[in-house]
C-alpha cells in the first residue's frame, strides 16, 4: 500500500530543489531527484522495494505536474504560432510523460537506498 505522506514529502522536496536546481541543469536535476527519491523511501521505510516504489511514485507525480504545465502554458503562451507545435498539445504532453518515468528512475534507486537505511537503522 502507498504511502502518501512519503509521497508528498518527496514530490515537495523535488519541486524545491528542483526549481533552485534549474540554475545547475542537468546536476540540479539528478541532485532533486535523487534527494527527493531518497526522502520518500526513508519515510516509508520497509526496505529497498518499498521504499524504490514510494521513491517512483514522487518522481512520477512531479514529472506530469511539470509536464501538464508545459503543455497548458506552452499551448496558451504560442497558440497559433510554429511554438504551439512544438511545445503545446497532446503529443508534446504524451511525449513528456513517457519521459516522466525514464526520469523518476534516480528517483526511484535513492527510493531504494533510503527504504534499505530505514529498515536496517530499525
Amino acid at each position: 500500500m502507498t504511502n502518501w505522506r512519503a509521497v508528498a514529502v518527496g514530490f515537495a522536496l523535488l519541486v524545491v530543489i528542483g526549481t533552485a536546481g534549474v540554475s545547475v541543469p542537468v546536476v540540479g536535476q539528478l541532485g532533486a531527484g535523487l534527494v527527493a527519491g531518497f526522502a520518500a523511501g526513508y519515510v516509508a521505510g520497509g526496505g529497498p522495494g518499498r521504499g524504490a516504489w514510494h521513491g517512483l511514485v514522487a518522481g512520477s507525480i512531479a514529472g506530469l505536474v511539470v509536464a501538464l504545465g508545459v503543455a497548458f502554458l506552452g499551448d496558451a503562451v504560442a497558440s497559433g504560432g510554429p511554438l504551439s507545435a512544438l511545445v503545446g498539445g497532446f503529443g508534446a504532453l504524451v511525449v513528456v510523460s513517457a519521459l516522466t518515468l525514464l526520469f523518476a528512475a534516480d528517483s526511484a534507486v535513492a527510493g531504494a537506498v533510503g527504504g534499505w537505511l530505514k529498515r536496517r537503522s530499525t
